[in-house]
C-alpha cells in the first residue's frame, strides 16, 4: 500500500517501512508523530478512501542539510555581506499506512567463519599420519629432480653463428680489437715476415770468423 503526504509544503509518496527527509518537525529521536494530510491513498491499481487515514511515522533523527553561502554585492558602494546556511531536517520512518503496517524482515542466519580453516586442519592431521619411510621417500624423490634441474641448467649449448659472434663481441688487444679482418691481415703479415727472414739469412755473406777458420783448415 502507498499514500502521497503532505508536510512542509512538500508532498511525499511513501510506503510502510520507508525513510524520508522532511522539514524540521517537533520531537526527539524515537518520538512518534502521526501524518494527518494524507492526499491519497492505494493499494497496486487500485484507490481508497482517505477519509480518516492517517500515516504513523517516527522520528530516526534531526539532521541538517548541506551549507549554502549567500552572498551579496553592491557595486561601487564597498558593500559586501557574506552569509552561510543550513536548513534543518528531520528523517521519519514511517511505521504504518492506516492499518497496513511496514513487514518485519527475519535476521538474516549468520555465517560462521571457521569452516574455511578446515582444509588448513585437514592437511596438518595428513602430514602427521604419514609414516617415516613415506616422508623419507618423499625427500629423496625432490632431491632427485632437483639434481636434474641442475644438469640441464649446467648443460653448455654450442653456438650455431660463432662467426658472427665473433663479430659482435670483438676482442681487445692493447688498444686494438681483434675483429676477423685483423685477425686475417695480422696472420699474413706474420708469415710474409718469417719467408723474409728466411730469403735474408740464406743469401747473406759468410762472418769474417768462418772465413779465417776455412783458410787455416785449408
Amino acid at each position: 500500500m502507498f499514500a502521497v503526504v503532505r508536510t512542509g509544503g512538500k508532498q511525499y509518496r511513501v510506503h510502510p517501512g520507508d525513510k524520508i527527509v522532511v522539514e524540521k518537525l517537533d520531537g526527539n529521536a524515537g518520538d512518534k508523530i502521526t501524518l494527518g494530510d494524507v492526499l491519497i491513498a492505494g493499494d497496486g491499481g487500485s484507490l481508497k478512501s482517505t477519509n480518516g487515514l492517517t500515516v504513523a511515522a517516527e522520528i530516526v533523527a534531526q539532521a541538517k542539510g548541506e551549507k549554502v553561502t549567500v552572498f551579496k554585492k553592491r557595486r561601487r558602494h564597498n558593500y559586501r555581506r557574506k552569509k552561510g546556511h543550513r536548513q534543518q531536517h528531520t528523517i521519519l520512518k514511517i511505521v504504518a499506512i492506516g492499518d497496513v503496517k511496514a513487514e518485519k524482515k527475519a535476521p538474516a542466519a549468520k555465517t560462521e567463519g571457521k569452516p574455511a580453516a578446515a582444509p588448513a586442519e585437514t592437511k596438518a592431521e595428513s602430514k602427521a599420519a604419514k609414516s617415516p619411510a613415506a616422508r623419507a621417500k618423499e625427500t629423496v624423490e625432490t632431491t632427485a629432480d632437483q639434481h636434474k634441474a641442475s644438469e640441464v641448467a649446467g648443460t653448455p649449448t654450442e653456438n650455431p653463428a660463432p662467426e658472427q659472434e665473433a663479430q659482435a663481441n670483438p676482442q681487445i688487444q692493447g688498444d686494438v680489437e681483434v675483429t676477423p679482418k685483423n685477425a686475417a691481415r695480422a696472420k699474413k703479415a706474420t708469415a710474409g715476415g718469417k719467408s723474409a727472414k728466411a730469403a735474408s739469412t740464406e743469401n747473406a755473406a759468410p762472418a769474417k770468423g768462418g772465413a779465417k777458420k776455412s783458410s787455416k783448415a785449408k
